[in-house]
């Protein structure tokens, strides 16, 4: 898929196929993924596919807004691992960027995904880090729900002129 075309097209998907998604294109959207640009290339990121029923199931529990995840076949874990911390603070910066790349990988290959947040809030974090056993210094920033959308997508006009300003305010 073209890029611009990806970027333009890309959107939320809540509602999935009951079909699984192959295991390759996941690994290829992490892939996608660990090329973000990341402050002093410290590449922070670490990431947990999860395929099993029963653990997706269980994540609506501490994380309302990923709902949708009992439709779904997937999802993807994204997490910052303190160790590799080099450039202080920057990390949601650098694992913003890797869940967007994330998502477009994922969209170029057919795929739907959601984006649900989990950092900085405090019940999602503690739930992850509870669910997926996660050592002390690592923190789950983002959950991707993933599968085959059930339906198409719409489209949408989201550019606005007026928000775009030249050489000051």
């Amino acid at each position: 898929m073209d890029t611009m075309k990806a970027l333009y097209t890309r959107r939320s998907v809540r509602k999935y196929q009951d079909k699984p998604v192959p295991m390759n294109l996941i690994e290829e959207a992490v892939k996608a993924a660990m090329f973000a640009p990341s402050a002093r290339n410290q590449q922070p990121w670490e990431f947990i596919i999860v395929d099993k029923r029963d653990i997706l199931d269980k994540i609506p529990a501490f994380s309302p807004h990923a709902s949708m995840v009992k439709g779904a076949p997937a999802g993807v874990l994204i997490c910052f691992n303190r160790d590799y911390e080099s450039a202080e603070g920057f990390f949601p910066q650098d694992l913003g960027a890797a869940t967007q790349n994330m998502l477009l990988a994922l969209h170029a290959n057919g795929l739907g995904a959601v984006w649900t947040g989990v950092y900085p809030r405090e019940d999602r974090v503690g739930g992850f880090v509870d669910l997926f056993k996660l050592p002390p210094n690592v923190v789950p920033y983002a959950f991707v729900v993933i599968g085959y959308p059930d339906g198409p997508v719409a489209e949408a006009d989201r550019f606005k002129k007026e928000r775009v300003h030249y050489n000051k305010w």
